[in-house]
């Protein structure tokens, strides 16, 4: 990686009347590195007044603990998953007049999940602009939906704060719009175990624990029986031919009761 991340520090960004302020020092930035961003940026078709401000949001937390900066694009992915989440809300809700709160909060839970925003991420081509520690980057991080998806998130938040609410709800409305209609016309693949767990790490900071009950059947047609418990509830059993289908299926049959609840 051809960034040089200096320590010393640029000046916190100044934006016009009623903008927000980055509270953060920002790390400069050498030639190559803004090139690159700067190739990033026509190619989504968006502009930023900062490109250390872009730069930060693709500066996964791993680059502290090779760096004396303190810096990361956590901050930011806290709040563009806010806007995000508006932002989907917003465009449900008109969308879909006729639908009640709870129809509209699990289309909400499918097209802000991990496995929708990674693949967002990997078709904007955040994965080549990642900064991440040799660790991290040896061990796959690149292709890590977490990360991807988080960095996808952290891009949101710079775009609010340099160029406000309006150009970050233009931004998310061109990809969820695509992806509201594939989960309305069904045509998405539904991670239910990747969903499930996101809802019990969010609502509950637990993850859910799968549990095989039983195998049934004769050999060339076994069938698994499974359960999972969240919080202390059990929900199942679910069955499948093997662990995998019988754990997503299960997954769906907690998932969809808990977000009725």
């Amino acid at each position: 990686m051809n960034l040089r991340l200096s320590k010393t520090p640029t000046n916190t960004l100044n934006h016009s009347k009623n903008r927000i302020n980055a509270p953060e020092v920002l790390p400069a930035l050498d030639q190559d590195r803004k090139k690159r961003l700067t190739a990033f940026l026509k190619t989504v078709e968006i502009r930023f007044k900062s490109l250390e401000l872009l730069n930060l949001s693709f500066m996964h937390r791993s680059i502290s603990n090779e760096t004396h900066l303190k810096i990361n694009n956590e901050r930011l992915e806290f709040l563009g998953d806010a806007i995000l989440g508006a932002v989907c809300a917003d465009l449900l809700y008109h969308k879909l007049w006729d639908k009640p709160e709870g129809d509209l909060a699990k289309i909400k839970s499918i097209v802000v999940s991990e496995e929708v925003l990674s693949a967002v991420a990997l078709e904007l081509q955040i994965d080549n602009l990642l900064i991440l520690s040799r660790g991290e980057e040896l061990s796959g991080g690149r292709t890590k939906k977490t990360i991807l998806a988080d960095a996808l998130e952290a891009l949101i938040g710079a775009i609010y704060l340099d160029s406000g609410y309006k150009n970050a709800h233009a931004f998310v409305s061109r990809f969820m719009k695509g992806e509201i209609e594939r989960v309305l016309e069904n045509r998405h693949f539904q991670d239910y175990k990747s969903l499930l767990q996101e809802y019990c790490q969010r609502h509950f900071k637990k993850y859910p624990i799968y549990n095989l009950i039983k195998r049934s059947g004769p050999e060339h047609e076994r069938i698994f029986w499974m359960e999972v418990t969240i919080n202390g509830n059990v929900y199942g059993p679910a069955t499948g031919k093997n662990k995998k289908s019988a754990e997503q299926d299960v997954a769906r049959i907690a998932y969809e009761e808990l977000i009725k609840s």
